[in-house]
């Protein structure tokens, strides 16, 4: 019990050191995260896409095509 104690101790002590982001920090974080997430998300959409109709032109369509 004592182990816990003192864990949860340090615990709250490095809670205590964190800086915690700005409420305007977090939204602009936030903003940016979604805009690179969708931007990565096209960019796998169109590689995809390309790859898909690739693989199609060389082995054709379809099953038994």
């Amino acid at each position: 019990m004592k182990k816990i104690e003192k864990f949860l101790r340090e615990v709250m002590a490095e809670l205590r050191k964190v800086t915690w982001p700005t409420k305007d920090e977090l939204v602009g974080s936030t903003i940016v995260t979604i805009v690179v997430s969708l931007i990565i998300a096209v960019f796998i959409g169109i590689v995809d896409r390309i790859l898909s109709f690739i693989i199609q032109a060389i082995f054709g369509g379809g099953v038994g095509g």
